[in-house]
């Protein structure tokens, strides 16, 4: 969340997309100590279940709005 309000503060979109970038990186973070809590013992599985899809679900979603400020396509989003 920091890094997108970070990067929608800047205020241009290219480093807008730049930092939802960074946020979907953070996300795969997330996933990858979600499955060593899992792996140590720290949550059931249902709760790993429930964590990955929520971080999946986020990551569609930034990757969604990555997709709309491409600097890359006009305001239409076309290339």
């Amino acid at each position: 969340m920091s890094n997108i309000a970070e990067g929608f503060e800047r205020g241009g979109r290219r480093e807008f997309h730049q930092f939802l970038s960074i946020a979907k990186g953070s996300l795969a973070e997330v996933r990858s100590l979600v499955h060593h809590s899992f792996d140590a013992g720290l949550v059931d599985q249902r709760t790993y279940r429930e964590l990955v899809e929520l971080c999946c679900e986020t990551s569609r979603v930034v990757a969604g709005l990555r997709r709309s400020v491409d600097p890359r396509t006009d305001l239409k989003g076309k290339s």
